[in-house]
C-alpha cells in the first residue's frame, strides 16, 4: 500500500532529479555535452537562439510604427547598422572570451574579484532575469494576440488575453517539466516555417506597393513635413532608436548556448577553436538574416498599413506582418501564418527559459547564494513560471506595456557586454580595438539611459528582480554557511609524507589550530604551551599545527590545497581556502578517512564579541572558529564515533 509519505518522497525525488543532462541550453558540463553527442551544427543551434531573435518580427514592426511613425523604416535602418557594426563585433569577441556558455557575465566576473565581483554578477543576473522573464511573458502575450485576432477564433477568445497567455505559460512549463530533449529539432522547423512565410509576406507586400504608386511619395512627404531632410530625419531616427532596442535581443542567448555548437575534432576544453569559429558564423548569419527581415518588414508595414491600426486596439497592434498576411492572402494563408507566428513566439519563451536554466545554476549555487535545489531543473522551472504568471497578471498580458521592461533587460546585458569587452581589450593594451569598443559602449550606455528615462518601469522591475535575488542570496549564504563547502582536499608530496609519518604510531593524529602571525619558532613554541596548558594535552602527545590561509572569502565551493613546513622542530600543515572553519573541518574529515581513528583538534576561544564574529565569518571567512568547526563536522558526519574530536580551552 502506497502511503501519503511515499507519494511525497516520490514527488520530491522527481522534482530534484538533476542527473540527466538536458541538451536544450541548460547548465551543463561542456565535456559531458560533447561526449553525449548533444553538440549540433551551428546552423541548427542558430535556430534555437533564433526562436527568440527572429520571433521579434512578430511585434517589432508594430512597436517601431508606434514609436517612430513614418520614421519607422529609417529608425529600423539605424537599428540594423548598430546590429551589424556594433553588437555583432562585440558578441563575436564575447564568443572568443567565454566559449563555455558563461556569456558576458563571466568576463566582468574575471575583471573584478572578491565580493565586488559577486555583487556585480548578482545585479546583472537581475537584469538577465528581467530580460528573459519578460521575453517569456511578452512572447506569450503576443502569441495570445495573434490567436485572438485570428478571424476564426476572435469571437470565442475576445477579451481573454490574460487567460490565453497564462495557458500558454502553463504549457511552456509543462514542456520543461517533462523534458526539453527535442528543442533544436523543433526550433529548426519553427524558424524555417516562420522565416519562409514572413519572406513570402514581405515579397508579396513589395509587389503590392506597385499598385499604390503614391505610397512611397506619401511616406517621404510625411517624413519631410515633420522633419527637415536629411539631417532632421537622421537625428530624429537616432533619438527614437532606444524604443526599437527589442530588435537586438538574442545575442546573449547566442553565446550562452555555445557548448551546443559542434566544433572541430581537435578542439579541447581550453582551446575550442572550432566551436568559437562556428559560433561566430551563428552570430553573423543570424544578425544578417534579421537585418534584412527587419528592414523589409518595417518598410512594407509602414507604407501599407493605416497608422490607426498600429494603436492599441487596432488590428495591426503587435501583429503587423500577420495583418498583411490576412489582408494580402486571405484568412486561409493568414491563419497558417498565425500558426507559425504563435509557434515561434511561444517557443521564444522556451529559449528564454533555457537561458535562465543555464545562467542561474551556473552562478548562484556556486556562490552559495541559492538553495541547493536550484541546481535541479524542475523546481527552478516552477519558480520561474510562477514569476512569469505574476508578471503577466501585473501587465495584463499587454505587449506594449512590457516593451519598456524588455528593452531595459536586453540593453543592460548588451551594455555590460560592451563595457566588459572594452575593459578586456584595454587591459591587454589593444588600444585601437579598445577605442572602438569604447565608442560601442557609449552608444549602449546612451541607449540604456534614454530607455530608463523614457520607460522607468523597466528599471523598477529590474530593481525588484535584483532586490529579490540579493535577499535570497544573502539568506541562502547565511543558511548554507555551515555546509562543508569543500570539493576536494589535495596534499603536496611533503604534506602527504608528514601525515603518513605522524600516523605511524598507535595514537590518533592531533592538530593544533593556529592563526599564523610571525611564523617563527617562538610563535609555535608559545602556541604549543598555551594549548597544552588549557586542553590537558601532555608533552608526550605529539601534534601537528594546522593553519588556514584565506584565498577568497567570497567563494563558496572550492578545492583545498595543503602544503607543509617544519619550523624549529614543529610540524605545520598549511591549507588554502575561502573559510577557516570550513577548511579545517574538511581537512579533519579527510584525515579521518585516511586513518584508522578520528583525529583530535585543539583550539582557543575567540575574545571578540559574538555579533562581530558572525560578520567576520560570513564576510571574511574567520570568526569564532571552534564552535563553527564543530557545527560543520556535526552536519557533515552524523555518526559521533566517526566524527573528529574538537577540544577548546583558554
Amino acid at each position: 500500500m502506497i502511503t501519503e509519505q511515499d507519494e511525497r518522497s516520490a514527488l520530491k525525488r522527481w522534482l530534484l532529479e538533476s542527473d540527466e543532462v538536458e541538451p536544450g541550453g541548460y547548465y551543463e558540463n561542456e565535456r559531458e555535452a560533447t561526449e553525449k553527442a548533444h553538440v549540433q551544427p551551428w546552423w541548427r543551434v542558430m535556430c534555437l537562439t533564433g526562436v527568440d531573435y527572429f520571433s521579434t518580427l512578430g511585434y517589432q514592426p508594430g512597436i517601431a510604427a508606434l514609436a517612430a511613425g513614418a520614421l519607422a523604416p529609417v529608425a529600423t535602418l539605424v537599428l540594423v547598422l548598430i546590429t551589424v557594426f556594433a553588437a555583432l563585433p562585440m558578441y563575436r569577441r564575447v564568443a572568443v572570451e567565454s566559449p563555455h556558455g558563461d556569456g558576458s557575465l563571466s568576463m566582468l566576473e574575471r575583471l573584478l574579484s572578491y565580493w565586488p565581483s559577486k555583487v556585480l554578477v548578482l545585479c546583472l543576473i537581475g537584469f538577465v532575469a528581467t530580460g528573459f522573464i519578460i521575453t517569456i511573458t511578452l512572447s506569450a502575450a503576443d502569441a495570445s494576440a495573434h490567436l485572438i485576432e485570428n478571424p476564426f477564433l476572435h469571437d470565442a477568445l475576445q477579451g481573454r488575453n490574460v487567460v490565453v497567455t497564462l495557458v500558454l505559460l502553463a504549457a511552456l512549463a509543462a514542456v520543461f517539466l517533462k523534458g526539453f530533449k527535442e528543442a533544436i529539432g523543433i526550433a529548426v522547423v519553427l524558424v524555417a516555417a516562420y522565416l519562409g512565410l514572413s519572406l513570402v509576406v514581405i515579397i508579396r507586400a513589395v509587389i503590392e506597393l506597385q499598385s499604390h504608386p503614391t505610397a512611397v511619395g506619401d511616406w517621404v512627404t510625411a517624413m519631410t513635413s515633420a522633419h527637415s531632410a536629411p539631417f532632421g530625419i537622421i537625428g530624429a531616427s537616432l533619438l527614437v532608436f532606444p524604443a526599437l532596442a527589442l530588435g537586438l535581443s538574442g545575442f546573449e542567448t547566442g553565446v550562452v548556448v555555445m557548448p551546443l555548437v559542434k566544433g572541430d575534432a581537435s578542439d579541447t576544453e581550453e582551446r575550442p577553436v572550432g566551436r568559437i569559429r562556428n559560433a561566430k558564423k551563428l552570430l553573423t548569419t543570424a544578425a544578417l538574416i534579421m537585418s534584412v527581415m527587419l528592414l523589409g518588414s518595417s518598410l512594407v508595414t509602414t507604407l501599407l498599413i493605416p497608422a490607426p491600426e498600429f494603436q492599441p486596439g487596432g488590428q495591426a497592434n503587435g501583429r503587423a506582418l500577420a495583418y498583411l498576411a490576412h489582408h494580402l492572402f486571405g484568412d486561409g494563408f493568414g491563419t497558417a501564418y498565425d500558426a507559425a507566428t504563435i509557434g515561434i513566439l511561444w517557443f521564444a519563451g522556451a529559449s528564454a527559459m533555457a537561458g535562465l536554466l543555464n545562467i542561474v545554476p551556473r552562478y548562484l549555487p556556486r556562490y552559495g547564494m541559492a538553495p541547493d535545489w536550484a541546481r535541479s531543473t524542475r523546481p527552478l522551472v516552477l519558480v520561474l513560471s510562477f514569476i512569469a504568471a505574476v508578471v503577466t497578471l501585473a501587465f495584463r498580458a499587454s505587449v506594449d506595456e512590457q516593451a519598456g521592461a524588455y528593452a531595459t533587460g536586453v540593453l543592460a546585458l548588451m551594455t555590460s557586454a560592451a563595457i566588459a569587452v572594452f575593459l578586456t581589450e584595454l587591459r591587454r593594451r589593444h588600444r585601437g580595438t579598445a577605442a572602438f569598443f569604447a565608442a560601442v559602449s557609449t552608444v549602449f550606455v546612451y541607449t540604456f539611459a534614454v530607455t530608463i528615462l523614457d520607460r522607468p518601469e523597466g528599471l523598477l522591475i529590474a530593481g525588484l528582480f535584483i532586490t529579490l535575488i540579493i535577499v535570497i542570496s544573502v539568506w541562502s549564504r547565511v543558511a548554507r554557511s555551515t555546509e562543508l563547502r569543500v570539493l576536494q582536499v589535495v596534499y603536496d608530496e611533503d604534506a602527504t609524507r608528514m601525515l603518513e609519518d605522524a600516523a605511524a604510531g598507535p595514537q590518533p593524529l592531533r592538530f593544533i589550530a593556529n592563526k599564523r602571525q610571525a611564523g617563527d619558532r617562538e610563535e609555535y613554541r608559545e602556541k604549543s604551551l598555551d594549548v597544552r596548558m588549557f586542553n590537558h594535552l601532555n608533552a608526550r602527545q605529539g601534534a601537528i599545527f594546522l593553519e588556514v590561509e584565506i584565498s577568497d572569502a567570497s567563494d563558496f565551493e572550492t578545492t583545498v590545497h595543503v602544503t607543509s613546513a617544519v619550523v624549529g622542530g614543529h610540524y605545520v600543515l598549511r591549507a588554502t581556502g575561502p573559510s577557516v572553519p570550513n577548511v579545517l573541518a574538511a581537512v579533519l574529515l579527510d584525515v579521518r578517512d585516511r586513518m584508522s581513528k578520528p583525529p583530535h583538534a585543539y583550539f582557543e576561544w575567540s575574545q571578540k564579541a559574538p555579533g562581530q564574529n558572525v560578520l567576520r565569518f560570513l564576510i571574511a571567512g574567520e570568526g569564532d572558529v571552534p564552535p563553527l568547526v564543530h557545527e560543520i563536522l556535526r552536519r557533515a558526519e552524523p555518526d559521533e564515533q566517526r566524527r573528529p574530536h574538537i577540544h577548546v580551552g583558554g
